[in-house]
């Protein structure tokens, strides 16, 4: 380090502190919120300047058990006191745990699981696993699609300009029009491995399909040997109120040959998963996957205890009460069109494209939401054990805000 620069240890309760070391030492990413959290629990955080938040966001919809869940802190704390780490060179007994339980919540075809560090590692392998098991190349997404920033994952993205920032992009990427089978049809020849979606585009503006599209586009995979991968990314780990999109009514009760997960799955701590077919996993060879990272023992213990804190907290039914909650309550609020989505990713649309506006005002009665690429879609992904009653504070102070 350069004299006088000496690495320092201390930290600061000042926001205005935080803000300007992170500002002087961190490249810029997003736009950030003007506080700093500190510490939290369950649908709650609270600042450096001791304020508390009700988080309808939950950090991008990866906090789904809450904030420091107790059995996911305790389960890290033992974990960390016997092994923090050892690659996938070795078998682990947290790793066959979680992977067995993992597998346990999935559709029943989905035998096999590969864990990595992120959704757009996911995504990647997925789609490294259709061009194996097919011998093909080409991957069809969506319009309005948003599968992650790394090459391959920005290139399958047509979302804004995401897709530009990756430039040049991979080759190899086709773009099919979201809820036309039509438009997959016209290019899934020969060339195509696999077509890849967000069940709900959650950044495109919570936008669904009918389960009709999803049963045509299962009928014309299967016709043309082509692979059929679900981004759950967002919707996975009972964030709709089931545990997958997959395999739901919604879905057309629809089960693809890949599902790839993240945000939600460690309740905070990174990690990332595909689950497959043993037909896709026949063609996976030892070293044609790998990462470092992944399936490492403080990961995998997050993992288990995200799902037993999911299945012993009832959270997966929470979801759907709160949903039913939300939907009743905000149909009344003025200037509130409609609310889209499952469970507890939902977007509530405005008859103006007044999303940001409507954020900033919540941000200013200390609740967090997020918004879209959709001026008009204010996004809600919370904790899964948000509460009713908090759930009726954010109701009470949008129709402040819309009055």
């Amino acid at each position: 380090m350069k004299a006088g620069n000496r690495m320092k240890t201390e930290t600061t309760n000042s926001f205005e502190e935080i803000a300007a070391r992170e500002e002087q030492f961190q490249l810029a990413t997003y736009k950030k919120f003007p506080f700093a959290p500190v510490g939290g629990r369950g649908s709650w955080v609270e600042t450096s300047e001791g304020e508390r938040y009700l988080d309808l966001y939950g950090g991008h919809a990866v906090c789904a058990t809450g904030h420091c869940h107790p059995r996911v802190v305790e389960a890290l704390k033992a974990q960390a006191e016997r092994l923090l780490f050892y690659s996938n060179v070795v078998y682990s007994d947290v790793r066959a745990l979680a992977a067995e339980r993992l597998v346990g919540c999935a559709p029943e075809v989905l035998t096999k699981a590969f864990f990595c560090n992120s959704g757009t590692e996911a995504n990647e392998n997925a789609m490294r696993m259709a061009r194996m098991k097919t011998g093909r190349e080409n991957v069809i997404t969506f319009t309005g699609s948003f599968h992650g920033r790394t090459a391959d994952a920005i290139s399958a993205t047509f979302l804004g300009k995401y897709r530009e920032t990756g430039r040049p992009n991979v080759p190899g990427h086709l773009c099919a029009e979201f809820g036309s089978v039509e438009s997959v049809a016209a290019l899934a020849d020969e060339t195509v491995a696999a077509v890849c979606l967000e069940p709900i585009q959650s950044m495109a503006g919570v936008r669904m399909a009918q389960p009709e599209f999803f049963r045509e586009l299962r009928r014309l995979c299967d016709e043309r040997g082509v692979l059929l991968v679900f981004d759950e990314v967002q919707t996975g780990v009972g964030r709709t109120g089931e545990w997958f999109f997959a395999g739901s009514e919604a879905a057309g009760r629809v089960v693809p040959d890949v599902i790839t997960l993240a945000k939600a799955l460690g309740s905070g701590v990174p990690v990332g998963a595909c689950l497959t077919t043993e037909g896709v996993a026949s063609v996976i060879k030892e070293n044609d996957l790998g990462t470092t990272f992944g399936g490492g023992m403080l990961a995998m213990a997050a993992v288990v205890a995200t799902l037993e804190a999911i299945e012993a907290d009832g959270m997966l039914e929470n979801a759907r009460a709160v949903e039913g909650f939300l939907r009743e309550s905000l149909a009344g609020v003025p200037g509130v069109a409609s609310l889209r989505g499952r469970g507890l990713l939902l977007g509530v649309e405005f008859d103006e494209p007044v999303a940001s506006k409507v954020q900033k005002s919540l941000l200013e009665r200390r609740i967090i939401t997020g918004t879209s690429s959709d001026a008009r879609v204010l996004r809600l992904l919370p904790p899964l054990c948000l509460k009713t009653e908090e759930a009726g504070m954010f109701v009470e102070a949008l129709e402040e805000v819309c009055g």
